[in-house]
């Protein structure tokens, strides 16, 4: 019996390289034509440019796609969960439109999945080859600190690029948190999973969509979702600063009944201490403001994503 394959592609201002990479997965179908059939599910997110066009163009034109399109840009994270929703696939994908998630990985990763032994096979790229440098430093550095302090596992270089079993698929639906970081729910929910190795590849086409900040505020999000080592980081910096001042105001009291001296001395460094455990404590705040905010934007219960147009008749339009 033949498996479906339903692949999730989220979108945001992808028209050059869609034609690309509709053409490349069209290769790889018939090419597993006798083993597989596939859904390529495609979600809209908000994109400014004519990607929405080209998906309804290629809804005429292929029975095999569908297009979920957002009422605005909601972000990946929104466009992921709406396409895991929405799925109907025995095995789910998760992949990029701009080809950096190689479709010629598919045959591999499903011959796996049959074999039985995994439920789930993620990819990680090996090299970071024309990433810059500083960013790709950092990269590492987020891998290996937010493994340290959370229960996530995480490997480094890995990707959303995976193909799920539907009960993994069910498992991660399930965690409807507003707050989304899919890197680090792929590890929480745990299942088989077998790491692919690939050598990083270049977009086929247009520019990446994440800058510098938009990967630090991601980043944020996962160690704040998936981690409460920063709240207690910042008690112990301040149950620290607490005794080292007690001992302090002791010191001075003592020297200045046993050896006298002016209490203005040291008038400067004083200053500099007041103004350093000052930020410490704007920084504490900041972290516990961090999580204040997910727990707010969580009770609120907003929905992940608004579809505005869809050609799939059964698809959740608010979720």
């Amino acid at each position: 019996m033949k498996r479906l394959i339903s692949l999730i592609v989220p979108c945001y201002n992808e028209e050059e390289a869609l034609p690309h990479f509709l053409r490349e997965v069209s290769r790889v179908a018939e090419e597993m034509k006798e083993n597989a059939e596939f859904e390529i599910l495609f979600i809209d997110d908000g994109s400014k440019d004519n990607t929405l066009a080209v998906l309804r163009q290629f809804a005429k034109d292929d029975s095999r796609v569908k297009y979920l399109a957002f009422s605005r840009n909601f972000g990946k994270e929104a466009a992921m969960y709406a396409g895991l929703c929405n799925a109907k696939g025995d095995y789910v994908a998760v992949m990029d439109a701009d080809l950096q998630d190689p479709p010629s990985l598919l045959p591999q990763m499903f011959s796996i999945l049959e074999s039985g032994e995994y439920d789930s096979v993620a990819t990680r790229r090996i090299t970071r080859a024309g990433e810059p440098k500083l960013r790709s430093f950092f990269a590492r550095m987020f891998y290996r600190v937010i493994n340290r302090i959370s229960d996530a596992d995480i490997v480094d270089g890995a990707r959303d690029y995976r193909l799920m079993r539907r009960e993994m698929v069910k498992a991660i639906v399930a965690m409807s948190e507003r707050n989304r970081f899919s890197k680090g729910i792929f590890g929480w929910v745990g299942f088989r999973t077998y790491w692919l190795p690939y050598e990083n590849v270049s977009r086929v086409a247009g520019k990446s969509k994440w800058s510098f900040w938009k990967l630090f505020r991601y980043s944020v999000d996962g160690f704040v979702n998936f981690s409460q080592a920063p709240l207690t980081i910042s008690a112990i910096v301040g149950g620290g600063f607490t005794v080292l001042s007690v001992v302090a105001i002791i010191f001075i009291i003592v020297r200045k009944l046993c050896f006298g001296g002016s209490s203005v001395d040291g008038w400067a460094s004083l200053v500099c201490i007041i103004a350093f455990v000052s930020g410490l404590q704007l920084a504490c705040l900041g972290i516990i403001g961090q999580y204040l905010s997910k727990t707010y934007l969580e009770v609120k219960q907003r929905p992940h994503y608004i579809l505005k147009e869809t050609n799939d008749e059964d698809a959740e339009q608010i979720r």
